[in-house]
This record gives structure tokens, C-alpha cells and sequence, in this order.
């Protein structure tokens, strides 16, 4: 009977008279889950194993990959053709000086006698690119930003034109060594843009010109 009434105790009767001792007094911490086996805590769940099935399939974490859409491929590389066609006249110098290098640009001829032909082709091309793709919100940012680098690259080369006719270098002298000179760099500049810019566009990536690409996302 006196061992049933300790049963029937309160709990506060049943608590002042014994505390007992921390775990680790007793059994020295480290030694706790060796001696009381049945006091171990469970172990923490592996965060790996939380992550859905579909996650843990193969032990890696699959990441969704959108590519580039085609039309927006053909449309970045085709905007890339206006700033090209104009710096052809560049290479005016360079091309006399280098006839072999002529033969690399052949393939590019009969477009480029469809596009002299059309009466005011280079204003045409630039304000349907500008209006009718940059300013176009139903086109992608993709597709906007390279048309846009395009635009920009092709007012750029006006530049060089304007400051020519300002100084009239002539056709002897130093200044017309300079004129000379600035015209190959340019044109050699406009074609590894042209090719980047291309090779990008293929692929899906987005090109990033220098000085060109820090103007273009401005106007976006």
C-alpha cells in the first residue's frame, strides 16, 4: 500500500523533496550515451535526404534550362548585318593594300548588292531595327539588347565620317597617313565585332562589346 500512495503524490510534493542531478554530473558528459544507451538523442535528420525525390535523383539537383529561341537567334544575327555593311567602307585601304583578303568577303557580295540597291537601304534598316524591334515590347530583352548594340555600333561609325569631312585630311601628308590608319583600325574593329557578335547570336549567348554594350543597355 505505501508503495501504491506514492502514486497518488502531487507533483510539487514529489518534486521538493528530490532534484535529480544532471546528466552529465553523474555519467561525466561524454560518456552519457555509452552508460544510458537508452537516453541518446536521435540523430539529425539528413538535410539531403528532405529534398524532394525528383532532387535527389542521382544525388544532384536538376536546374530547369531555358534556350534561346530560334527566331530570336535569326533576328540578333540579321541586326548585326547593318553596322557591318557600313564599315565596309572602311576597308577601302586596307583591302587594296591586302588583295587577298578580298576573297574572305565575297560570300557577302550579293547581299550587299541587294542592300546598295535600295534607295536609302542604311536609313531604312536603321529606323526599322530602332522602331520596329528596340522600342517593340513584344520582342524579348534578348532580342532588344542586341538590336539596340546594333543601332549603337552603327551610329558609331558615323562618327569617324563626320569628323573626316570637318578636317579634309587631303590625300598626302601626315593627315592623310592618320585618315589611313583610323580607317583600318575601324574596320578591323567592325568585323571582330561583326563576328562575335554573330557566333554569339548563333549559340544563344549574349555578346558584350566594348563601349558599345555599356550605351546599348542605357537606352533599354
Amino acid at each position: 500500500m505505501a508503495a501504491a500512495s506514492l502514486f497518488h503524490l502531487p507533483a510539487h510534493q514529489h518534486s521538493s523533496r528530490y532534484h535529480p542531478p544532471p546528466l552529465s554530473s553523474i555519467t561525466g558528459g561524454r560518456f552519457a550515451s555509452v552508460r544510458f544507451p537508452f537516453l541518446r538523442y536521435p540523430s539529425a535528420p539528413n538535410a539531403f535526404s528532405t529534398l524532394p525525390p525528383q532532387r535527389r535523383r542521382g544525388g544532384l539537383i536538376s536546374m530547369s534550362y531555358s534556350p534561346t529561341p530560334a527566331t530570336d537567334r535569326l533576328i540578333s544575327t540579321v541586326a548585326y548585318t547593318l553596322p557591318f555593311f557600313n564599315s565596309l567602307q572602311y576597308g577601302r585601304f586596307l583591302l587594296v593594300q591586302y588583295p587577298a583578303l578580298g576573297g574572305l568577303f565575297d560570300p557577302f557580295l550579293p547581299l550587299l548588292s541587294i542592300y546598295k540597291s535600295i534607295p536609302y537601304a542604311s536609313f531604312v534598316a536603321f529606323f526599322a531595327l530602332y522602331l520596329g524591334v528596340v522600342r517593340n515590347p513584344s520582342f524579348s530583352h534578348y532580342v532588344r539588347f542586341n538590336s539596340m548594340q546594333a543601332v549603337t555600333l552603327d551610329v558609331l561609325l558615323v562618327i569617324p565620317l563626320l569628323i573626316q569631312r570637318i578636317f579634309t585630311p587631303g590625300r598626302t601628308g601626315l593627315g592623310f597617313r592618320l585618315m589611313v590608319w583610323g580607317h583600318n583600325a575601324i574596320f578591323i574593329f567592325s568585323v571582330l565585332c561583326f563576328l562575335y557578335s554573330v557566333a554569339s547570336s548563333i549559340l544563344g549567348r549574349t555578346p558584350y562589346l566594348p563601349i558599345v554594350a555599356d550605351a546599348a543597355g542605357r537606352q533599354l
